[in-house]
């Protein structure tokens, strides 16, 4: 895992057509959405950050978004990973796990949260192993 940079777009950009696609997302984001995201990611935002995963040969095969906040619900910083995804051939590897341990080492004293997809039952099992807990939530949004 290492940090994203420009030269990484074109290939996360593909990854998060796949992600945005697939059944673990609710909402299908935009190439607008994606290329904004990707931007804030490779620029020295303090909002968001990005990784990706590469396999044994360098080739990207993966990324990662957090976004940074102060919950009042919990009093401390909150690490919101926003997107975790990983090709197929590197699921299963530890590399999710690594990437949590990677958090709680660089952002202690934080909250992490994400959002889970109740059909993705890999990925919540995952989670719940690194120590992610449920919090029966109903969330609401509004655009402005």
């Amino acid at each position: 895992m290492r940090k994203m940079t420009p030269e990484d777009k074109p290939y996360v950009l593909e990854m998060m057509r796949k992600f945005y696609s697939s059944d673990a997302v609710m909402t299908n984001g935009s190439e607008e959405i994606f290329e904004n995201d990707i931007e804030e990611c490779i620029s020295d935002s303090p909002y968001l950050e990005g990784f990706v995963f590469t396999d044994e040969e360098g080739a990207v095969r993966g990324y990662a978004m957090i976004a940074h906040s102060y919950s009042t619900e919990f009093g401390k910083r909150c690490v919101w990973i926003e997107d975790l995804y990983l090709e197929n051939e590197l699921r299963g590897k530890g590399l999710a796990s690594g990437f949590f341990d990677y958090l709680k080492t660089q952002y202690p004293d934080s909250v992490n949260r994400l959002e889970a997809e109740a059909e993705n039952e890999r990925a919540i099992k995952t989670y719940g192993k690194t120590g992610f807990e449920e919090i029966p939530y109903l969330e609401m949004i509004r655009f402005i």
